[in-house]
This record gives C-alpha cells, structure tokens and sequence, in this order.
C-alpha cells in the first residue's frame, strides 16, 4: 500500500507563506519541563544534558561508556530532536559507585548542566512537556496572513496529527509494519516490532482525523463522541452529557474531541464516530487487524492540540514563535499549519 504523509488534511488550508526550518541547529531549541524535584541521595545519579546536532540515543551510550556501565543502566525520559539544541535529564544507575568525574569529557556534542542524585530511575515519559522555541528564516509570502493564522491557532489549537517522524524515512516504519503482520519479517527486536506498532497505530489515528477535518467536525462534536480532558488521559462518553455545556467546555479548550488508537476490545464511541473510525480501519485492514492480533489494546487520543504559552515575534524575514506542549505531540505539525517549510 502507498502511504502520503502529504495527503493529511490542513485544518486551516495549506500555508502559502515560505520559510526555512532549522537553518542551524539553534533555530529549534527543546527544553525538557520535568515535573520531578531531585532528591539529592541515592544510587541514580540524574544528569541535566544540553545536546547540540546528536541523537539521544549516542548520548547515553556516551554516558554509559564514560562512567563504566551497561548501556542499559542509562535513562531518559524521551528521544529529543537531533537537528537541534536541547536540554534534558539522563539517568545512571551507579549502586554502591561514587560519582564518575566527568571533568574529562570533552565533545562539542553535548554538555553537562547539573548533577544530582536520586532515588528513582528516570523513567520513559516522565514529563510534564516540552518547551520549544524556534526561529523560521527566509519567510516569504503574505505576513499579515501568517500572523492572522497565528492568531486562529492560539484561539483553537491544531490537529494532534503524529509526526511524519513517527513513521520512518520514505514511511519505512508502515511497509515494515505490513510485512511484521504478514509473517515476512522473522526476529525482529522488541523495540523494531514496538516501532511498527506505533507507527501502525498512528497512521490509522492521522487518517481519521483527517477525516474529521474535511468533515470540518474536528472540533464540533457528533453522535456517540468520546471527550477527553486537555492535558489529561482521562475520557467519558458523550451519553447523557448536556451538548451545549459540552460545547462550552470545547471552546474554553477544557476538553478535546477523541479518536481511537486501534486495539483489540470494545470501543468507546458509538454511533457515527464509531461508524467513520471502522470505515477507516476497514480502508486500512492489514494494519487494524495487525494491532488486534498483537493484542494491542484500543485507547483514545485528543484530536485537537492546545499549545501552552504559545506567543511569536515576526520581523523582517524570520518568525521567532515559542510554545509549550505535552509529552508525545509534535512540534512541527504546529508549524506545519503556520508556513510551508
């Protein structure tokens, strides 16, 4: 099967305006917000980490090599851009060690900021979100659109599309999912056959939302929805719900319309959101049947994303724009909504 990244619906039509993303790597800088206090003892020593054009996986295999331990005992929380500055917590696992000196660790790759102890490990997805802050050079095209689409997106956010990372290069991740599903592909690894999987179950979530866009009910609830509270994954059905105070709460962006990640197990929805999220499974059956054979189980996930914070300057040829946003959303499908870059 073809798969087009390209073919995803704009919920504010296709930008026309021009720019250049990530001329340098200080054009898109990530920092981590971590919602944990460091204790100041115990056997994990967290490393705070500004990286500067590598991946997060090299860094703590740097790490590991450098104080002398499995690669397995080093942890971070999530993978951060490579073509970018960033800043985020790393982990050792160092019982019964003293700490590595690290004075002697010289690269251009990456820095140390601050070192502490703790009692935990850091865990995937221990966030509170990510703060970015990114520059768009050689802007061309009408400014007073840009800024007037920027003001639409603070209003109502944009669609929690997966990025087109997500999915590999030249969408890889899909057609390796198809031949896991098929029985094509033997011994895979578990973190390969968990990166198949996901970007199974983002395609057929990117798709229905895409939908929903060119149905223009993205944000305007039908029968049988499922709401989630922003910024939580807590859900409740529409059942029952008075639909003009629900319709309130959309538009102070307190709760997000759903779709579902696919699984096995009963849905959620009913009714016509249940009815568009089967005719896309269906259109999309090797993947759907899949996530049910590998006994995924089916969850839901925010349609709309609501950036925190979210403020721009626009001088001359550049946007400088900065905003925060949960853990899992995308940074570039907010800017995908702003300039063609």
């Amino acid at each position: 099967m073809q798969y087009s990244f390209n073919d995803l619906a704009y919920a504010y039509e296709k930008p026309v305006i021009k720019g250049r993303l990530k001329a340098q790597n200080s054009d898109f800088r990530v920092d981590e917000i971590m919602p944990i206090e460091v204790s100041g003892d115990g056997e994990h020593l967290w490393l705070k980490i500004e990286k500067n054009g590598s991946n997060t996986d090299w860094v703590a295999q740097q790490l590991a090599k450098y104080a002398d331990i499995k690669s397995m005992g080093v942890s971070y929380a999530g993978m951060k851009d490579r073509h970018a500055v960033t800043t985020q917590w790393f982990s050792l696992h160092l019982p019964g060690m003293d700490d590595p000196d690290f004075s002697d660790l010289q690269t251009d790759e990456f820095k140390i900021l601050q070192k502490s102890r703790h009692n935990r490990k850091l865990k995937r997805g221990a966030l509170s979100g990510n703060r970015f802050q990114i520059r768009i050079t050689e802007l061309d095209g009408d400014i007073q659109l840009l800024e007037k689409k920027l003001q639409i997106i603070k209003q109502n956010g944009v669609p929690n599309y997966f990025g087109e990372q997500r999915f590999g290069r030249d969408m890889g991740n899909l057609l390796k999912a198809e031949k896991l599903f098929n029985r094509e592909l033997k011994k895979v690894k578990k973190q390969q056959r968990g990166l198949y999987l996901s970007s199974a179950r983002s395609w057929i979530f990117n798709q229905i939302l895409s939908m929903r866009i060119e149905q223009k009910n993205w944000l305007t609830p039908v029968l049988g929805e499922v709401f989630m509270l922003n910024g939580k994954s807590a859900c409740f059905s529409s059942e029952g719900e008075n639909s003009e105070a629900l319709s309130q709460r959309l538009q102070d962006k307190e709760i997000n319309l759903t779709a579902c990640l696919w699984g096995e197990g009963e849905s959620m929805a009913t009714q016509d959101v249940l009815q568009l999220e089967n005719v896309i499974a269906e259109e999309f059956k090797i993947l759907a049947a899949g996530l049910e054979s590998a006994r995924l189980k089916q969850e839901r996930r925010a349609l709309r994303l609501v950036p925190g914070n979210l403020s721009w300057n626009i001088k001359d040829d550049f946007l400088e724009i900065s905003f925060d946003l949960p853990p899992g959303t995308y940074a570039t499908m907010l800017l995908r909504e702003c300039v063609n870059a």
